[in-house]
């Protein structure tokens, strides 16, 4: 296998929520708490979790939009910490966001045309000469129509929107674009159109994604290999035929039950999760999942809730962080 395009080791993000009257942190938000993934050249990695999971503050971390609090990002062999600063410009050029939002994203009293131009204009990457045949061949390649670069964001729809924000991020010609979410606001008919043309674009500029979902059913369809996370850790990571074919953590059998059935003749159990879902802020020692977990108590030795699990491989390529598995990735659950 080839060498990773982006390591993250350790990788923690922590917001102070509470001050005392001196200023003083009184309670820290654990975003992010030691979440280590590679992603390889050319692939799709989903990253899959509920909302306030971490998985959003992993994609900005990414981008440079947070700071770590610890941790270390490489990038193609080097430190992202230790990068001069020009080797750190042209990082933020190799490293591109999709935001979730279109409505949001895109600035309202500038052109389609003015929106994808000026990233390109402002890192002169071409000559100025140059830039609207740019303009033209990234609006064709995302399925708009050349006139489209006269117009304003607020006359096209939410899925044309994404894909001016697509197209936005093309122009940078980068090797790694974080996709946040981009299907989440769009109706279920144009989020397929978005997922296939996100697919398309990726054999035909060469890129590398890390897609962060909410679900397994959406990451399904363009992922290589799928994380899950909860509350700030990744509890599982697997490629994707081994993860929906044969899930270990009880989190990811928890969300692929969750997935809707359309053929009433297949109709699948249900895992409901019950207790309290617990909190980033300050959690208590062990397993961030034992609250709510249904396999509780079922290996032969359990420390759900006093020490965290580790990141352990079952299989190649599968790791999870459970103590139904013990460190050399054997089943701990009694037989029978």
């Amino acid at each position: 296998m080839s060498e990773p395009l982006i390591s993250l080791r350790h990788l923690s993000k922590f917001f102070s929520v509470e001050r005392s009257v001196f200023g003083r942190t009184t309670s820290v938000l654990k975003a992010v708490d030691d979440l280590s993934l590679d992603i390889f050249p050319g692939e799709t990695f989903g990253l899959v979790g509920e909302s306030g999971c971490g998985k959003t503050t992993v994609g900005k971390m990414l981008v440079s939009l947070h700071t770590p609090s610890a941790g270390e990002i490489w990038y193609d062999g080097c430190d992202l910490a230790k990068l001069s600063t020009k080797a750190r410009r042209v990082y933020h050029r190799d490293i591109q966001l999709i935001f979730q939002d279109p409505y949001a994203s895109l600035n309202p009293r500038m052109t389609v045309g003015d929106i994808i131009a000026e990233p390109v204009r402002v890192n002169k990457l071409l000559p100025a000469n140059k830039i609207d045949d740019r303009v033209g061949y990234l609006l064709n390649a995302v399925g708009l129509p050349a006139n489209s670069r006269n117009r304003f964001a607020h006359e096209f729809s939410g899925g044309q929107r994404q894909r001016v924000g697509i197209a936005r991020a093309l122009a940078m010609e980068p090797k790694l674009i974080v996709c946040d979410e981009p299907v989440s606001a769009l109706d279920v008919s144009i989020q397929a159109q978005v997922l296939n043309l996100l697919s398309d674009l990726c054999g035909e500029f060469g890129l590398t994604y890390l897609f962060i979902a909410h679900g397994l059913n959406v990451v399904k369809h363009v992922s290589d290999r799928v994380g899950v996370m909860y509350l700030g850790r990744l509890v599982e990571v697997a490629p994707k035929r081994e993860l929906y074919n044969n899930p270990l953590h009880p989190y990811t059998k928890a969300l692929l039950s969750a997935i809707p059935v359309t053929n009433p003749a297949h109709r699948k159990e249900r895992i409901l999760l019950e207790g309290d879902v617990g909190s980033p802020i300050d959690p208590a020692p062990g397993c961030r999942f034992s609250s709510r977990c249904y396999a509780k108590g079922s290996c032969a030795s359990c420390a759900c809730d006093t020490v965290m699990p580790e990141l352990v491989e079952v299989s190649p390529g599968h790791f999870v962080s459970c103590y139904l598995f013990d460190g050399d990735g054997r089943s701990q659950q009694p037989p029978g």
